[in-house]
């Protein structure tokens, strides 16, 4: 690995859509909800986009409603319930990703898992996907969730790395808007379940790739590089 104080030494991803194919057991949750009220399940193909919105995401998409309905907490209430009832029946890791992760091993880097899902659903799900990283931080660790970046800077920090020292991976236009708010570079996973055709340049951010290997040259080629810290984040939980 490289010794300059700017080089890489740490990945940080996020899990639903970039570590893992979460989408089945999500819409699932949801479907249930839809089948209780009579309504028809809808198609995994149109539940996915709104994976890496959580909760609020998936119960828009299935009800049409927002966090500010009146129906809204009990309806999050039972769609939480249904997902722990099956938290990893269908979930897993994306192609490449666990070679990815071996390599990352293998060439010294530190790695972790920063996720809007809380606590309670994200350190029993990467157990049953049979990952050990470093640092998990859920949206619940800390005092806010991403889009701020105080979930990322916590993450360094227990890697007793710099923020500039860490890349920050996800397939949602907030992660990208944590990451530079925390001063990491960041990538896109494009794989996950971001918007159709997105660039590096619409959601601002350092590199785009299309599957999980891909970020191994991405690591190589960040070496003297600083980002810009930016702000303008705000301060909202998705799950």
């Amino acid at each position: 690995m490289q010794e300059n104080i700017n080089s890489p030494r740490g990945v940080l991803f996020d899990l639903d859509g970039t570590l893992a194919d979460t989408a089945p057991d999500l819409a699932h949750a949801v479907n249930l909800q839809r089948l209780a009220r009579g309504m028809e399940a809808l198609a995994l193909e149109q539940l996915s986009p709104f994976v890496s919105q959580g909760a609020r995401g998936l119960l828009g998409k299935a009800f049409g409603i927002t966090p500010e309905h009146s129906d809204y907490e009990l309806l999050r209430t039972e769609f939480l319930r249904n997902y722990e009832d099956a938290l990893c029946v269908e979930s897993q890791l994306f192609s490449g990703v666990r070679a990815l992760l071996a390599e990352l091993d293998a060439q010294g880097y530190l790695w972790g898992v920063v996720t809007n899902k809380v606590e309670r659903y994200a350190l029993p799900l990467l157990k049953q996907l049979q990952l050990d990283p470093m640092v998990v931080v859920g949206g619940d660790t800390t005092a806010h969730s991403k889009p701020h970046p105080l979930p990322l800077i916590y993450a360094a920090q227990r890697m007793q790395l710099s923020c500039a020292q860490c890349i920050y991976v996800g397939d949602d236009l907030r992660d990208i808007q944590a990451g530079h708010a925390a001063g990491m570079r960041t990538v896109i996973a494009a794989y996950g379940y971001g918007e159709d055709a997105i660039t590096a340049q619409d959601w601002g951010a350092d590199f785009l790739i299309t599957e999980p290997l891909a970020l191994l040259p991405v690591l190589a080629s960040c070496v003297d590089y600083l980002p810009v810290i930016s702000a303008g984040f705000d301060n909202t939980h998705h799950n």
